[in-house]
């Protein structure tokens, strides 16, 4: 085991995680990529090996959030390394994107949701309370961060209006926006490892390039279904049929984006030009919506031809 190895390992993962703490607007992008050292020096250095200096890694993680004073920290560093250590674990099975994507989120799921269960029980509160003041507490900072930067105290109370009236709608979606925020976080780590595995000459697992993922046929049934029961029914039911729609909707999100992908290799399309185009989907969020009904509509049209190819 090379000491560069190791340098590099504990650097920057503890880089990448304290990153959302001190840089502004990039940060707490570059801190979704912390499982990344450690699929790449798993893979690198083997199982066993890594996983000592992963343990080093999560120890100078840990030390660097209590300096900063950010112990909230510690918490994403847990959640981020098990994302690591897991996606390691499915790249050396040499699993489907679609399927290491769909195991890595569940993983994060059910490890975020005893996180904040344990969290709940050391406040003596519910999950669903435990949620609640998360999300007070966001707004609270928010407001007192405009505040600081010149907002009166009317304009205060009327943003902390509007403010609530979003928390409402935020309280009843919450449970999609988790899930596909946890989804997002685990594709932009498989899609970034296939670079970082090429730049280090490491083999990267890939029966089935990323862009000709498609969505299992059978979930369109699930939009059909969710969208109809927002006019049909109330109370609950509607509750969940709207998480439901927007969880499905983001699965074709990812499919658009997989045809775009498809089309962009296709056609050779250049890097500069590439860079522009992911610019402009991540800026405006009506590229977000033609791409989920790109990725919906993929089911009957068939925009890559593949479903021809896999029937015959």
């Amino acid at each position: 085991m090379k000491a560069i190895d190791v340098l590099g390992f504990v650097g920057w993962a503890t880089f990448l995680l304290s990153a959302g703490a001190w840089i502004p607007m990039v940060g707490p992008f570059l801190s979704l990529l912390t499982p990344l050292p450690f699929v790449y020096y798993v893979t690198k250095l083997g199982f066993h090996r890594g996983l000592q200096v992963a343990a080093l890694a999560m120890a100078a993680m840990v030390l660097t959030a209590g300096v900063m004073g950010h112990p909230q920290l510690i918490l994403f560093g847990v959640e981020f390394v098990s994302l690591g250590l897991f996606l390691a674990v499915l790249f050396s099975r040499k699993m489907s994107t679609g399927r290491t994507i769909c195991l890595a989120t569940g993983l994060m799921l059910l490890l975020s949701l005893a996180l904040v269960f344990f969290l709940a029980l050391s406040r003596e509160m519910n999950i669903g309370e435990v949620m609640v003041s998360y999300l007070d507490d966001h707004l609270k900072a928010t407001i007192k961060s405009y505040q600081q930067m010149g907002l009166t105290k009317e304009q205060a109370l009327e943003l902390e209006g509007y403010g609530r009236a979003v928390l409402d709608i935020l309280r009843r979606i919450y449970p999609s926006l988790v899930i596909v925020g946890t989804g997002f976080a685990v594709w932009i780590n498989v899609a970034m490892a296939k670079l970082l595995f090429r730049y280090g000459k490491l083999e990267y697992p890939d029966p089935m390039p990323m862009d000709r993922w498609q969505a299992p046929d059978h979930l369109v049934w699930g939009v059909i279904f969710s969208g109809f029961a927002l006019f049909v029914i109330s109370g609950t039911g509607k509750w969940v049929a709207i998480n439901v729609l927007i969880v499905a909707m983001a699965v074709y999100l990812f499919q658009g984006l997989s045809i775009l992908f498809f089309f962009l290799n296709k056609y050779h399309v250049p890097t500069w030009m590439r860079v522009g185009i992911y610019f402009l989907i991540a800026v405006q969020q009506v590229f977000f919506a033609l791409m989920a009904l790109v990725g919906l509509f993929d089911q009957w049209i068939d925009f890559r031809k593949i479903h021809k190819r896999r029937n015959r």
